[in-house]
């Protein structure tokens, strides 16, 4: 059973779940009936608990994406003191008040669907939202949160790790900044070209000329594929480097 997966006593209160899973998982076991019986009665029962958690499972996720339409709405949202023709809303006077509700929908998710697919993109969501504000910590533990429980390859990875670089560098840790771009290049290999950018940029930034220039050398043979090699090599000839 996943770790991940857990049937607690407020889904158990909830018949109307519990059923759908529990009538999934006898619609499974039917269609498997021969198998079930050769495999005896304590596989049998191991693998219809895992049928119904899984059944379950999917359920949750179906309802927590459903609770996460308020989150998607408020971070569309137009900033406006006055309804715009043709634009469905909600509308905010302010960026600020934009950003707060962004920050309690992704509350609302994130405490009634932990645990969840929705509830990890709120929780990055959360983090975005605290970076705008200028609230660098809040921000920093919302990323944190988000790269401790996404997968090793879920594509959104690299939003929260370049968010870690940009509080990193809006806290005045440079170093942290650059050691975070690293990761960005290692965990996301395909937005290494930007991570190696902004990685000299901050080192430059450092006072580390002399690295950011070997990277900034090396950026055309690395990535050459890459749209960003003229900006690459313009930054490079700031440096005092070759073109």
């Amino acid at each position: 059973m996943s770790k991940d997966t857990v049937i607690t006593r407020k889904d158990m209160k909830e018949p109307d779940k519990f059923q759908v899973a529990a009538t999934q998982a006898a619609s499974w076991a039917a269609s498997r009936k021969k198998h079930l019986v050769i495999a005896g009665g304590a596989v049998v029962a191991a693998l219809v608990i895992v049928a119904a958690v899984s059944a379950l499972r999917a359920q949750r996720e179906q309802t927590a994406g459903a609770a996460a339409s308020a989150l998607l709405a408020a971070m569309g949202g137009e900033v406006s003191s006055v309804p715009l023709p043709g634009v469905p809303g909600p509308f905010f006077p302010t960026q600020e008040a934009k950003q707060r509700a962004v920050i309690a929908e992704a509350d609302k998710v994130i405490a009634a669907h932990g645990g969840t697919g929705p509830a990890l993109l709120a929780e990055l969501a959360r983090g975005d939202a605290h970076y705008k504000l200028g609230d660098w910590d809040a921000a920093l533990a919302s990323y944190e949160r988000y790269l401790k429980d996404a997968p090793a390859d879920d594509s959104f990875r690299f939003g929260a790790l370049e968010g870690v670089g940009l509080v990193r560098e809006a806290k005045g840790d440079l170093a942290g900044a650059a050691q975070a771009y690293e990761r960005l290049a290692t965990e996301a290999p395909k937005m290494a070209d930007l991570a190696d950018l902004e990685r000299a940029r901050v080192l430059a930034a450092a006072g580390k000329a002399s690295e950011a220039r070997a990277l900034l050398a090396g950026f055309a043979e690395k990535h050459k594929d890459s749209l960003l090699t003229p900006e690459a090599s313009e930054r490079l000839a700031r440096l005092g480097g070759k073109e």
